[in-house]
């Protein structure tokens, strides 16, 4: 299939010179994805998509337009250029738009070092089946369960190819397998439910199905009597399930695209000071078996391991093409793109340090206060940083886990925040965020 998304995407480029397009790139993507649900020992629902997308982004002086397809006939391109070109003449300019020089492309990646995708045959539907069943089982045998909401098995296969009108050709497959599993115990207003779930690109690192049902079931049972906590000021452990939301909202402020626009709580942060000394945050596309690693960007440029934040000190902005010409940087290699729009930045494969001590350690140094496993909603003001998110877990007295709790809304600054931070050494190292559990100090919790 290589070769025909290729054929693809050289086919719209040729179009789109055809329409009067200046400057053109394009993608082709094909996918598969199968997906499994089942419910009291019945399969409860089958889903299986294959298709072909297409996608052209077209360049007139300082002017861009994008269009995308799921129709690769001759004639369905030439009409997507005809209306790009033609949408493009209309568009406002922009004099930050634009691709990348020729001395900028990627060049020889080494594919294969990445092990993006599983050699493995393609599951049946049965095999997945029989892995969703085999979760729901495993939680349904554990002593106090009374149902188990959903256990659900998938499998994915990506194929992509980008090209553009400055030489840039190049593509890549990507694998997933997955299993989860949502067990709730408890009946009415006095249920409560918890999950685990494991995706994975080879399914032969994939966590067992009885694995993952069982540690649903025990994580729902910790979850039984939950009741409000108290209100105060208190530290915080995050839990590794939910600490990388903290680092997002750091990565989300030092984003090119938020930098440009004024519109971040750190856009005067550059060189100081945002986390504490000897913790570094890593960005590395290039870990092997990670679903977001990738040999280039969505531009076409090479993708590199760079510390956003070294020793404390931020670095650098994320960037694409465009956000560093707002800026007067160079890009990171961080663009991303759909068929149906042109590139913005997003990191890749970020890793904190991690510390020494347990998630217990950081528990019982935190002595009394609430260590978060779950979050619901969320209100962070983009330009101070301010901080408020509805979270459940459980309330830590003298060090141990006391009651588990629910309905509460802890608050502050996510920059005094991540000041404080003390890493726990729990980390996951096969996602594409790797954070261990946190310690917070001096968050306000409003709970009873």
């Amino acid at each position: 299939m290589s070769d025909t998304l290729e054929s693809l995407a050289h086919a719209l480029l040729d179009a789109a010179r055809k329409a009067g397009a200046e400057a053109a790139d394009a993608i082709a993507v094909d996918g598969t994805s199968i997906s499994i649900d089942v419910r009291n020992g019945r399969l409860e629902q089958a889903e299986r998509s294959e298709g072909v997308d297409i996608g052209l982004r077209v360049l007139i002086g300082h002017r861009q337009a994008c269009v995308s397809a799921s129709d690769t006939r001759p004639e369905t391109m030439a009409a997507m250029a005809e209306r790009a070109v033609a949408m493009a003449r209309e568009a406002p300019e922009d004099p930050t738009i634009g691709l990348a020089d020729p001395s900028q492309l990627a060049r020889d990646w080494d594919l294969a070092a990445l092990e993006l995708l599983d050699p493995a045959e393609e599951p049946t539907a049965a095999a997945l089946e029989d892995d969703a069943r085999r979760a729901e089982a495993a939680a349904r045998a554990v002593a106090g369960i009374t149902q188990v909401d959903s256990a659900g098995a998938g499998y994915g296969r990506r194929q992509l190819h980008l090209a553009a009108t400055n030489g840039f050709s190049g593509g890549y497959g990507l694998s997933s397998r997955s299993i989860s599993c949502v067990a709730i115990t408890g009946t009415g207003t006095g249920m409560e439910r918890d999950y685990h779930a494991d995706s994975r690109i080879f399914a032969a690192d994939l966590i067992d199905a009885e694995t993952i049902g069982r540690v649903a079931a025990e994580r729902a049972l910790a979850r039984a009597g939950a009741r409000k906590p108290r209100t105060g000021a208190f530290p915080v452990v995050y839990d590794e399930r939910v600490a990388g939301s903290l680092i997002g909202h750091l990565l989300s402020a030092i984003n090119g695209a938020a930098i440009a626009r004024g519109a971040s709580w750190l856009r005067d942060a550059l060189g100081e000071a945002v986390l504490p000394p000897g913790l570094t945050l890593t960005e590395d596309p290039h870990r092997p078996r990670v679903m977001s690693s990738r040999p280039f960007d969505a531009e076409g440029l090479p993708t590199r391991r760079r510390e956003i934040v070294a020793n404390g000190i931020l670095t650098g902005w994320t960037l694409d093409l465009g956000t560093g010409r707002k800026l007067g940087l160079p890009s990171t290699g961080n663009a991303t793109r759909s068929t149906s729009a042109p590139p913005s930045p997003a990191p890749s494969n970020i890793a904190l340090t991690q510390g020494t001590q347990s998630r217990a350690d950081l528990l019982r140094e935190m002595g009394t206060g609430l260590l978060i496993t779950s979050m619901i909603g969320s209100s962070i003001n983009p330009t101070t940083g301010d901080y408020s998110r509805g979270a459940s877990g459980h309330w830590v007295e003298n060090g141990e886990i006391a009651y588990p709790v629910n309905e509460c809304t802890v608050a502050g600054n996510l920059r005094d925040m991540l000041r404080t931070l003390r890493p726990a050494n729990d980390a996951r190292g096969w996602v594409g965020l790797v954070v261990p559990s946190l310690l917070v100090e001096g968050l306000t919790l409003a709970g009873e």
